[in-house]
């Protein structure tokens, strides 16, 4: 009982400082949960509950995503299953979708309520894994008493959001643990592990969601390998993932638009030359691979005379 009420005395305590929230992650949290969400966090509450009908809806709208991450989920969870974890897939509302867990670290996480149907959002049991990743649309780690629950604070969570073709957050995986030996760099492993199931599953829905597309990859060094670019065969951006539109300064209007990836990419072009230049100088050089240098068939793929092409290779060079 004393490490209850002491829990929640820091809570109030450190949520009643506007500084605290300005500069931690936590805090902003935990004012939320109880400014916004009117949530105490002395009461011994349980996740919501949402109904069959409500949670068969969800599940449906979800079951593209749920499809595409099940085998990421699988091998995960074969990685650290065993140490006292169980995996946690919800929608953007914190409804929990699908888990993976042992058997006999069940009993735990279900009497948690960390169950499917239950609702794991700041609004239901205040700061979170889950919640508070899609609160904040980052990835978290909650660890032990920084829940703002006291009846929480058994449970440490590393958690990512997932994001959709678009951009937005459409989904979190998490990885949760009743163990009280955890340690804040197991946490910091299992954080990198789950961020990287849920980049390797937003590259997957991207991919799924431009198929006729070229994909490519914003190549500054300092990018996530999750910056990708979808691209038609006239060179424009027909979609970009949220670390490409950071990178690139990109928003869905100017997508919407129409704007080049080459103009998007800033790519150095050497010399200036017209886009029918360009244009015309790719297709030359796409016949004569495509023909393995001959310039005869060449010329026939492209409708024109043999010695036109002559012409046009020596005007860009391709001789």
């Amino acid at each position: 009982m004393r490490r209850e009420t002491s829990h929640s005395d820091l809570v109030y305590a450190t949520a009643s400082q506007n500084s605290a929230a300005a500069s931690s992650p936590i805090a902003a949290s935990w004012r939320r949960c109880l400014n916004l969400h009117q949530l105490q966090p002395e009461e011994g509450r349980k996740p919501v509950q949402v109904d069959d009908i409500v949670f068969r809806e969800a599940r449906e709208k979800m079951e593209h995503l749920i499809h595409v991450c099940a085998d990421e989920f699988d091998r995960l969870y074969q990685t650290v299953g065993r140490s006292g974890c169980c995996l946690v897939l919800s929608d953007k509302n914190g409804i929990v979708l699908d888990r993976r867990g042992s058997a006999g670290d069940d009993a735990d996480f279900h009497g948690l309520g960390l169950w499917q149907q239950n609702v794991w959002s700041e609004a239901s049991v205040g700061t979170n894994g889950i919640g508070t990743a899609l609160a904040d649309e980052r990835a978290v780690v909650i660890h032990g008493d920084q829940h703002f629950l006291s009846s929480n604070t058994a449970l440490s969570c590393a958690t990512a959001p997932i994001r959709d073709h678009l951009g937005r957050v459409t989904a979190a995986l998490d990885i949760s643990t009743c163990r009280q030996d955890v340690t804040d760099m197991t946490l910091a492993i299992l954080s990198q592990a789950v961020r990287d199931v849920a980049t390797r599953v937003e590259m997957s829905l991207f991919r799924m969601a431009f198929p006729a597309a070229r994909i490519v990859m914003v190549p500054n060094a300092g990018v996530s390998v999750s910056a990708l670019l979808a691209v038609d065969q006239d060179d424009l951006i027909l979609g970009a993932t949220k670390a490409a539109r950071v990178a690139l300064r990109l928003d869905d209007q100017m997508i919407a638009q129409g704007i080049p990836a080459a103009d998007a990419l800033s790519e150095d072009r050497g010399e200036a030359s017209s886009d029918l230049d360009d244009a015309e100088r790719a297709a030359l050089r796409r016949a004569l691979s495509r023909t393995n240098g001959n310039v005869s068939q060449a010329a026939q793929v492209l409708g024109i005379s043999r010695a036109t092409l002559h012409r046009k290779m020596k005007r860009f060079s391709l001789q």
